[in-house]
């Protein structure tokens, strides 16, 4: 096994013994009574068998082994105990411990043997998945297509292993909003005899979590599925696997109530009018999961993902839980026949559950409180030292595909793994440890973003790696070290240029009320800004595809599901939006181009539906029906209007650029002693071929082409950069099209003396990433976070101050040479206060102005919070009326703990619009 799969199991590599050879072993299921053990030895010959071994049968009995014989069981077991003794192996170091094993291989009586002994049947299913992993078997063989490799001899190193015990003891995965994934491939392809996610889906689904080492399961809820208790295979399934069944936030006492709530036979579902009926439908199911391992959602809301029925102020709610709560114990104590704190219970603070909690709300120090993010990734609340000390702990529910108000992300896995990982590094430092919930949407495709929630739930020493080397790791064990890398980095990229906007947001519209879609705010001036994201964009789906050239051929439909497909697919989106708002951007510029973009963007439409269709048709058709490129049919998915424009009046050729009025011409304006290059576009107004040249150019300038043509392949337009070598000098640059001159003029402007490390004033902008400040003892730098690749966050440990006086600054120095009014922006992360006795503010001052007071603190579902969690950011604007040339400071010293800054920007009257910051390419 390798070092870097061993870290991604939470092991380390032990000792090296002789190889035990597995090709042809037996494989004996210790009896368990629940038929765990005998579903995980199944599993393990399957995984055999696909690597080219030859196993023999499963058995349960010492005497029908061949030899070789790997035997699978729990401590509990009395053949592993023993064959334990007569091999000498020590299960102590195992004894009372939660999903751990020992594997090792051993002689007796002249046979081979590899014991793997789970201290309880978890642990005995996780030590055979590890195995298989440890022999090359991907956890996502089936689920991804990460076909097995055949190999003439399959061994393991019998050297003694001895797991280490997860850190958070509950992890689970959400099937949610399945409407256009998961239940219709199920009903359709997958089970069509069910109709509907059924057994034979789930048992797909419990292996998968076998794999990835998650115990618990939030089943699908939504009214196209069957209720998981609604068909009765599901719960016999789910013991058989030891998983133990949750149920969401909107479904108390594991009741799913969009289907088993019948209001024309039951009523309203209002506790106020009918709490004994409601008490008894809950009654109905806590007998029916006696026995069942499970963890019970505590609390009420309505009859699906609503506040509930009946009250409408959070006081009168606050007395409703109150009242719930105890009568969902004593119906728990009463009718499971054991004391209320011994069942696991959990309250997860979703929306107004969380309000009705800060409110005063008491619970039961045994019942665990989840912790909820904001459907966006930020985590809306953790406990507080008192809340520590509570004997039923915290966990976690996070998004990683989430249907509702501002937008649905529900299409492609766009959370960054940065964000993951702080987030949930902030659980865990509050002792949020009990359980983590994920929510995994279809489950594709969002496997990788999955699988790094659930590592780190299992092995919390993972929130001590960067995110790209876990994605490095997890792209080896997929496809190889020998393109890990470059895929690691495609990836991040990914998820870089989706920082700032995710693909299902580019419509700039909203949901709940569903909004028609709106100019992109990557097109506000001269689209330079839209222009560079679809570069950046298509750039990387050339990256994409130029490595999935190179990958073998048993790995192409795994590498289109978990690298390409996600990465074209954002590409054709950001490029079908931003080339139809470009082109009417041009047609008002009177430009021949406006009908080539639109042709553009009507391509990028089709690729989209071509690559969708392609996805569905994969691996023989196994995922048709999974993949949806439009879910719930919301208006940024929905082919557009093609609009058309008749040729322009307007003759001869123009450039489009965006500079300075100086002079009364538009300047390119670069800064003396700084390289760097502006783009430029040359165009025709009429749709007729035209040849153009430089015919003058100042020595420090170079254009990215000399001479060339305008014409129908290119839409009558060639875009340039014009590049300044930061030496040479600067000015007009001559060309001419067909027979008229046409002149772009330029300057380099000279910087005041500055300190190096000073930031400078570019196109009446200055942005400041976080990183580049001088900072005291009360920040800390975050690898890899926000739009910059580096946040500034103030430790969580600060206690809430008044003033900046009590405080260490993080300054930024920057200098203008421009005189104008302006606008400071400190752009945050939009993170919520660590909890109700802390805020989000900070103290800003500007050279030797005085300190003022901003806030990034938003109320739940508001206005600002719908901004910010669309651009994922939070913006605190000074406003100054006049701001002068010259060298300048800007301090900030944190007032609340854990606020955490993306970038300083200063805004010059004047300036271009811009939505966000290009991500840089370099990490």
């Amino acid at each position: 096994m390798s070092a870097g799969l061993a870290w991604m199991l939470g092991m380390t590599v032990p000792a090296k013994a002789a190889d035990l050879e597995l090709t042809r072993a037996n494989l004996l299921a210790a009896p368990d009574g629940e038929g765990t053990t005998r579903l995980a030895a199944e599993l393990l010959s399957r995984d055999l068998s696909a690597l080219g071994g030859q196993p023999g049968a499963v058995v349960e009995d010492r005497t029908n082994c061949a030899s070789v014989c790997i035997v699978i069981g729990t401590a509990a077991s009395p053949v592993v105990q023993r064959l334990a003794r007569e091999g000498g192996v020590d299960l102590s170091p195992i004894a009372g411990g939660w999903e751990r094993y020992i594997r090792v291989g051993m002689r007796v009586a002249g046979r081979h043997y590899l014991l793997i002994v789970g201290s309880d049947a978890r642990g005995a299913a996780y030590g055979v998945t590890d195995l298989s992993r440890a022999l090359g078997v991907s956890p996502w063989e089936w689920w991804a297509d990460v076909t097995p490799r055949r190999r003439e001899r399959i061994a393991i190193d019998a050297a003694a292993f001895v797991s280490r015990e997860p850190s958070v003891k509950y992890r689970g995965i959400f099937l949610n909003d399945e409407d256009w994934g998961l239940e219709p491939w199920a009903a359709k392809t997958f089970d069509p005899a069910k109709g509907n996610i059924g057994p034979k889906t789930y048992a797909r689904v419990f292996e998968l979590m076998w794999r990835l080492k998650a115990n618990t399961l939030w089943p699908a809820m939504h009214s196209v599925s069957t209720p998981f208790f609604g068909d009765p295979g599901n719960a016999p399934l789910a013991r058989r696997y030891a998983i133990v069944i949750g149920s969401s936030h909107a479904e108390p006492m594991l009741r799913n109530n969009l289907r088993e709530w019948d209001e024309d036979k039951r009523g309203g579902f209002d506790f106020t009018r009918r709490p004994e009926a409601i008490v008894d439908y809950w009654r109905e199911r806590v007998r029916e999961t006696n026995g069942q391992e499970a963890f019970y959602t505590m609390g009420l809301r309505g009859l699906h993902d609503g506040p509930m029925q009946g009250v409408t102020t959070t006081e009168a709610r606050r007395g409703i839980l109150e009242d719930v709560v105890g009568r969902q114990r004593a119906l728990l104590a009463e009718t499971l026949g054991k004391p209320a704190d011994q069942v696991p219970q959990l309250y997860v603070a979703y929306h107004e559950l969380q309000e009705a909690y800060d409110a005063g709300l008491t619970l039961p120090d045994d019942v665990t409180l989840m912790w909820t993010d904001d459907n966006y990734g930020y985590l809306r609340r953790l406990s507080t030292p008192e809340e520590q000390k509570r004997p039923g702990g915290a966990g976690v529910y996070y998004h990683l595909s989430y249907w509702g108000r501002p937008h649905d992300y529900l299409w492609l896995g766009t959370t960054h793994p940065a964000l993951i990982r702080e987030e949930m590094g902030r659980a865990w430092n509050t002792d949020a440890r009990r359980i983590w919930v994920v929510n995994v949407g279809d489950i594709k495709p969002i496997e990788y973003l999955s699988q790094y929630f659930l590592d780190l739930a299992f092995d919390a020493r993972l929130l001590n790696q960067l995110p790209r080397e876990h994605l490095r790791r997890f792209m080896a064990e997929q496809f190889g070290e020998a393109e890990a890398g470059v895929i690691a980095d495609v990836m991040l990229r990914f998820y870089d240029l989706a920082w700032p906007r995710k693909p299902e947001f580019m419509g700039f519209g909203q949901t709940e009320w569903v909004t028609p879609n709106r100019p992109s705010g990557y097109v506000q001036s001269d689209g330079e800004e839209a222009q560079a994201r679809i570069a950046a964009y298509q750039a990387l789906a050339t990256q994409a595809e130029a490595i999935g050239a190179r990958i073998p051929k048993d790995r192409q439909d795994a590498f289109y599901e978990l690298v390409l497909y996600p990465v074209r697919g954002a590409a054709g989106l950001n490029t079908r939006i931003l080339s139809l708002d470009l082109a009417e951007l041009y047609a008002r510029d009177q430009r021949a181009s406006a009908n080539a973009y639109v042709a553009r963007a009507k391509a990028a439409h089709g690729g989209l539906v071509a690559d969708t269709a392609r996805y569905n048709a994969l691996a023989g058709g196994k995922w048709r029906e999974m993949m949806d490129m439009a879910p719930r049919l919301l208006p940024v998915f929905a082919e557009p209007m093609w609009p058309s424009w008749q040729p322009s009046m307007q003759k001869g050729c123009a450039t489009g650029l965006s500079g300075a009025w100086i002079g009364d011409e538009n300047v390119l304006t670069f800064i003396r002693g700084v390289p760097a290059t502006r783009p430029v576009t040359l165009y025709q107004h009429q749709p007729q071929a035209t040849a153009w040249s430089v015919r003058g150019i100042p020595a420090g300038l170079s254009l990215s082409a000399v001479k060339g043509e305008l014409n129908e392949r290119g839409g009558y337009e060639q875009r340039l950069t014009l590049r300044y070598d930061g030496k040479g000098a600067v000015g007009p640059v001559t060309l001419r099209c067909g027979d008229q001159p046409v002149v772009v003029h330029a300057t380099a402007l000279t910087p005041p003396r500055v300190e190096p490390g000073t930031a400078i004033e570019d196109e009446r902008r200055v942005t400041m990433p976080a990183l580049t400040a001088r900072y005291g003892a009360d920040w800390e730098a975050i690898a890899d976070l926000g739009s910059q690749h580096g946040a500034l966050q103030a430790k969580r440990t600060l206690p809430t101050r008044g003033s900046a006086a009590q405080g260490t600054p993080a300054t930024w120095r920057f200098a203008t040479m421009t005189e104008a009014g302006a606008n400071l922006h400190v752009v945050a992360l939009p993170i919520h206060p660590r909890d109700p006795a802390h805020g989000l503010r900070a103290a800003v001052k500007l050279d030797d102005g005085d300190w003022q007071t901003v806030d990034f603190a938003t109320k739940a579902r508001s206005d600002q919070w719908r901004q910010n969690g669309l651009t994922n950011t939070a913006v605190a604007t000074l406003p100054l009326k006049s701001f002068a040339a010259g060298a300048h400071q800007v301090a900030i010293v944190p007032l609340d703990p854990g606020l955490t800054l993306d970038r300083v920007e200063l805004v010059l009257d004047g300036a271009r619009p811009l939505y966000a910051p290009m991500p840089e390419t370099v990490r």
